[in-house]
């Protein structure tokens, strides 16, 4: 265990450690905002399970569950309050399919419901008016395909979870889980029995981002399982996916919990993001970050800047502007740094400024311009299903075999190629297989070394037919010779993707794996730099979910946004100010926004009304002079 559960408590963790206490547990809700501490405090919560409760739970044969968002966070958690069976971290992925593994009949049932509402989806397709020839000769194909895989299910023995979905063998994918497991729990009263009964101890971090679905599940196993005791550890202000529950609702009884300390941000930075946080819960945060010299704790001052600036073709030459403006002002060299070690992100609303300055324009625009919104919202973490399987393994083993690295090979092959599953070893020579195995794997890293001269359709195409990796089966209908627009509102944007060299792939995970100072404002949360420079660009993002004209004030609202805000409802304002939140509040040292709009005066004078930043500390072109 490490020196994070002994830091010293903060009033939230008395109050974390009192509900524990209870017998039974009391359940609650933690709002704890930017820099304060979320995971320590939930760090702490399974460390003082373990330390009162781990003798009693071992002996039941009990577990304390934690779920969390990511590979990384398990990590973090797992490093701190070590690697134990009584402790369950996983992803909400891998925990939702840990409950409903072992349930083949109702998985199965599950199955077949879905596959018939995607037949009957296609012959509602089929029967419009307008529907195409070449539409229907394709849905009938599709529909056909469909009647045999429902016809399969019975014959699966075994249902595992997977990168994508192939029914008919028995795989299910991330966004199936998401959707299965909590359709089960509703369903079943026995499941919500055996989940209480398993994890009397449920922790959720990130809630805001988890899903409502499966917040719900929760709530409702909660509710009927008094001895079950769930802590959701997140802030509402910081919901910045449009899947995300938000605001958890208390059950009777419950407990709220605010933490509203800043560990993080320094002094000129924390008055920013609490003016920025004021609109929506009022939670005020106190502290800010401090340093020790000389055996004495100080605050630090930190510098907050905001630069108005016009929306010309100059926009690259004005952020160098910027970046040596603040060099000089901050006396700090750094500022100038692109290298990780410089800890300086410059904060993008979407991939487009970075994907135009870093390689990768035609991929983005595949999967963002005219794109659903599940491929561009996949687009700003990696989680769009066309980019999963070069993301997660194709461009991982052709690493791992340029570096000769074999035993990540073997891993990555053992647990993705359709060749080395047991059935089809049963069938084939081991031998002729490894050996056609290392030659498409020798195929597959030529091909992501001959630039602009191969495309993604080329690899996945070249990955399909040698079953080198398990492809997802939405990639049908788009690796054929001919594909037939299928009238989806995705069939142009994944044909677009395909169409984009491997060049574009490579740089697009340089910039997705952080080589680069640029990042999007979705990818930072949770991450923390010295020197944080957001860059605001409403023309350029040409993003509808959010608009920063709206939010700051030169630009007016439309009827329907204040038609939204009338009701109460979620709007343009209100996920815009969690976005700004989010990216001011990674500020460790130095922040600076710089916006770039059309008419730099009214811009002013209504960034000024909104009394974010200080009047000072407002700046426009002239001062980079």
């Amino acid at each position: 265990m490490t020196s994070r559960i002994e830091t010293p408590d903060t009033q939230a963790d008395l109050e974390v450690r009192a509900c524990l206490d209870q017998t039974p547990g009391r359940s609650f809700v933690m709002v704890a905002g930017a820099g304060s501490g979320k995971t320590t405090s939930l760090i702490k919560a399974i460390a003082h399970l373990a330390r009162t409760r781990g003798p009693a739970l071992r002996r039941a044969g009990q577990q304390i569950a934690c779920i969390t968002y990511t590979e990384v966070a398990i990590g973090e958690i797992s490093g701190d309050v070590g690697v134990s069976p009584l402790f369950h971290i996983s992803t909400i992925h891998s925990f939702l399919w840990s409950v409903i593994r072992p349930f083949h009949s109702d998985i199965a049932a599950w199955v077949k419901n879905r596959i018939e509402e995607k037949i009957a989806e296609r012959r509602a397709h089929y029967d419009r008016p307008r529907t195409q020839e070449r539409t229907k000769a394709r849905l009938e194909h599709e529909i056909a395909d469909l009647e045999a895989e429902l016809a399969s299910i019975g014959k699966v023995e075994k249902f595992v979870y997977g990168t994508g979905s192939s029914y008919a063998e028995g795989v299910l994918g991330h966004d199936d889980v998401l959707k299965l497991t909590p359709a089960c729990i509703a369903a079943h009263p026995l499941l919500r029995n055996l989940v209480a009964k398993r994890f009397p101890y449920i922790f959720v971090d990130e809630s805001q981002d988890t899903n409502q679905e499966v917040i719900e599940a929760l709530r409702q196993i909660a509710g009927e399982h008094p001895g079950l005791c769930v802590g959701f550890f997140g802030d509402p202000m910081q919901k910045i996916y449009m899947s995300g529950a938000g605001a958890v609702p208390l059950n009777p009884g419950w407990a709220e919990i605010t933490k509203p300390e800043n560990f993080r941000c320094p002094e000129s930075v924390l008055r920013v993001i609490n003016r920025i946080r004021a609109p929506s819960d009022g939670l005020e945060q106190v502290r800010g970050r401090t340093i020790t010299v000389d055996d004495i704790q100080q605050s630090v001052a930190g510098t907050s800047n905001l630069f108005i600036l016009p929306a010309d073709a100059e926009r690259s030459a004005r952020l160098t502007a910027v970046r040596k403006w603040l060099a000089a002002e901050t006396g700090d060299e750094l500022w100038l740094s692109d290298a990780r070690e410089g800890d300086v992100r410059l904060l993008v609303l979407v991939h487009r400024m970075a994907a135009n300055r870093l390689g990768f324009p035609n991929l983005y625009s595949a999967l963002s311009d005219k794109a659903p919104m599940s491929l561009s919202e996949g687009l700003r973490d990696g989680t769009a299903w066309p980019l999963r399987p070069l993301l997660q393994h194709i461009l991982p083993l052709v690493v791992a075999a340029r570096s000769r690295d074999q035993f990540e090979v073997i891993s990555i092959l053992r647990s993705e190629c359709p060749q080395l599953e047991q059935a089809q070893l049963r069938l084939r020579a081991m031998a002729p297989t490894l050996a056609a195995l290392q030659q498409a794997l020798d195929r597959l890293v030529a091909l992501l070394e001959a630039g602009p001269q191969a495309t993604i359709r080329d690899v996945l195409t070249h990955v399909r037919d040698s079953e080198l990796l398990r492809l997802d089966d939405r990639f049908a209908i788009h690796l054929v010779a001919e594909p037939l627009d299928d009238d989806s509102d995705s069939f142009k944007s994944i044909q677009s993707f395909l169409a984009c060299s491997v060049d574009e792939i490579w740089a697009y995970r340089r910039y997705f794996t952080e080589e680069s100072p640029f990042a999007t404002h979705h990818g930072v949360k949770g991450a923390q730099f010295e020197r944080v420079l957001v860059v605001i660009d409403d023309e350029e993002a040409g993003f509808r979910q959010y608009s920063y004209g709206k939010y700051l004030g030169y630009i007016p609202l439309s009827d329907k946004d204040e038609a939204n805000i009338a009701a109460g409802e979620d709007s343009v304002l209100d996920r815009t100010r969690r976005l700004f939140y989010v990216c001011c509040s990674r500020a460790m040292k130095d922040l600076a926004v710089v916006v770039f709009v059309p008419d730099v005066e009214a811009a002013h004078a209504s960034i000024i009304e909104r009394n974010l930043f200080p009047e000072g500390a407002i700046r426009r072109t002239e001062h980079l002079d």
